[in-house]
């Protein structure tokens, strides 16, 4: 019987929440959440799109806007 391989936990999935989160209490105002919008950027440049699917997303859409 082949086991199932257990499923990580993405790397920065921490940083993509507190992203949301701010974004929900500063009215999506993404010059006040600058702080934990840098933080992703860290964070996906430590693990990269191959270890986190969070990355993936969030480069994609602030590819231009962030770099």
């Amino acid at each position: 019987m082949i086991m199932p391989q257990a499923v990580k936990p993405d790397p920065c999935q921490k940083q993509a929440c507190e992203i949301q989160k701010c974004l929900q209490a500063n009215k999506y105002q993404e010059k006040q959440c600058a702080d934990v919008i840098k933080d992703m950027f860290k964070c996906c440049d430590k693990f990269g799109q191959s270890q986190s699917v969070c990355c993936s997303g969030f480069l994609k859409t602030h590819k231009t806007k962030c770099s």
